[in-house]
């Protein structure tokens, strides 16, 4: 029988993301993060591409960002409200780590299996820092969709995409649990 790692699955089981609004700080630093995203490059990166990077995005950037947010909001007609949401995230960000999805040639590794790759870096930066203390939440939004957005906040190259902006602070309130999927509803036994 193999091995259980109990307090790993118990955290799994129990793991619940903290709403970015409620996340103040401080926010880790630059030595506390380091382990968080060692975690997270241990991540399955098909064939060793390593199709993803990070950005980490320190408060005092933050103010840029929002400013960027709210030009594109109007650049693209968002409403105001929809603008206000958008930036928001940098507004009250206090610290975040920009995944960035690079699509690399590859003939073995197809781009479909990159982006995969860079969705599970995504979570398990998400969760290695909740396991390590600090709230955290993975938020994009339609700004991280916008070309224009990426090149200019972040200098992303034609073959790079935000995957996710992870934020991560100190939790302020606990959040309540929500609903979770129906197993059965979602799960196929195939037994032949």
């Amino acid at each position: 029988m193999p091995e259980r790692n109990d307090a790993a699955l118990d955290f799994l089981l129990s793991r619940r993301s903290r709403p970015a609004k409620t996340l103040v700080a401080p926010a880790p630093t630059r030595e506390e993060l380091l382990p968080v995203l060692t975690a997270a490059a241990r991540s399955p990166d098909h064939g060793k591409l390593e199709p993803w990077r990070f950005i980490v995005v320190e408060q005092a950037a933050m103010a840029r960002l929002a400013k960027l947010t709210e030009e594109c909001g109007q650049r693209l007609g968002k409403s105001p409200e929809d603008t206000a949401k958008g930036r928001s995230q940098f507004d009250q960000g206090q610290l975040a780590v920009v995944v960035v999805g690079v699509q690399k040639n590859s003939p073995k590794v197809p781009a479909i299996e990159q982006t995969y790759s860079a969705g599970a870096v995504c979570l398990a930066l998400l969760n290695a820092a909740l396991a390590a203390g600090w709230g955290a939440n993975w938020l994009t939004g339609w700004a991280s969709h916008d070309r224009g957005f990426c090149e200019a906040a972040f200098g992303l190259a034609k073959n790079e995409r935000i995957a996710g902006i992870i934020h991560i602070a100190t939790e302020s309130s606990a959040p309540p649990e929500r609903p979770r999927p129906d197993l059965d509803a979602i799960t196929t036994w195939m037994s032949a």
